[in-house]
């Protein structure tokens, strides 16, 4: 709560933001890069990771970050935790701890601090675990064991350093629901995670829902570009020429086309006034259509 102070709207009981889920859908039909812009522009550049490896590379996955930190095993500090998880009633390895802590719709982040030879932070078993708490996946700045197995689980995606049939060991859970760093990309816990073949990307709780509005208005503006540049009305431009005349024939073909609308009317229109008010004012992008 201390770290996502600015999220007014709902929380769950561990204090994590609740982004809506149809948000969690919405993003999986918009693209990293104009998510990335949107953040960009508001100073959030630290959001994005690649190189990946995936059990379902191709099929992309959205939820809300549950964190998770690992580093390496020290006596004291493991005796504090399991001390600490004892009282507390926590049973089994610490690495189930975070995956008793998953509600749906959630999304394991984790940092193991990539170590992937006895990293590997869960077996099949767990992957179960995850599939059964979320219907989603996770993200692991570490390793996993029982791939192949994990790959046959029902309601189950996760990206990860590498795979290795050793059992985790020497490592131990830090921090639950705290800030993480996965590669290059800072996550806070209820951030809108995005999964896509070609990387992750962590998305504020506080901004999601304006972030996957402007990629969705800019995957209509590509849309009807795309259509222009089909049918040879674009002239040389092939990404821009965004004047009045084409923002208002930019409307009428969403108005022709309102199954393409996913958010709401209100959104568009504010969005729309939005991308004509002179170039200091806007948010999102700030260069041409790509």
């Amino acid at each position: 709560m201390f770290y996502t102070s600015e999220w007014k709207g709902e929380r769950f009981p561990d204090g994590r933001p609740k982004i809506a889920d149809n948000l969690l859908t919405r993003a999986l039909d918009v693209s990293i890069e104009d998510v990335w812009d949107y953040l960009r522009g508001r100073g959030y550049v630290n959001q994005f990771e690649t190189g990946w490896q995936a059990l379902h590379i191709d099929k992309p996955f959205a939820g809300r970050a549950l964190t998770a930190q690992f580093m390496p095993q020290r006596p004291d500090m493991a005796a504090a935790v399991a001390a600490e998880g004892k009282a507390e009633g926590r049973v089994s390895g610490a690495n189930s701890w975070v995956i008793n802590e998953l509600q749906m719709g959630d999304t394991m982040v984790a940092d193991g601090y990539g170590k992937v030879i006895e990293g590997t932070l869960i077996g099949s078993n767990l992957g179960s675990g995850i599939a059964a708490h979320t219907h989603s996946g996770f993200i692991f700045n570490a390793g996993i064991r029982d791939a192949e197995e994990n790959r046959e689980i029902a309601n189950l995606n996760g990206f990860y350093r590498g795979y290795d049939p050793s059992a985790w060991a020497q490592m131990q859970l830090t921090g639950i629901n705290v800030p993480v760093r996965i590669g290059r990309a800072v996550v806070l816990p209820g951030d809108l995670v995005l999964a896509k073949r070609d990387g992750v990307i962590f998305v504020p709780a506080v901004l999601a829902a304006q972030a996957v509005a402007k990629a969705e208005f800019t995957n209509l503006q590509d849309a009807f570009n795309f259509e222009l540049n089909r049918q040879g009305k674009n002239g040389a431009e092939f990404e821009g020429g965004w004047n009045a005349q084409k923002y208002a024939a930019f409307t009428k073909w969403v108005d022709a086309h309102p199954e393409k609308l996913k958010m709401t009317r209100a959104e568009f229109d504010a969005l729309l006034t939005e991308a004509q008010a002179p170039r200091g004012n806007r948010g999102g992008r700030g260069g041409p259509q790509q």
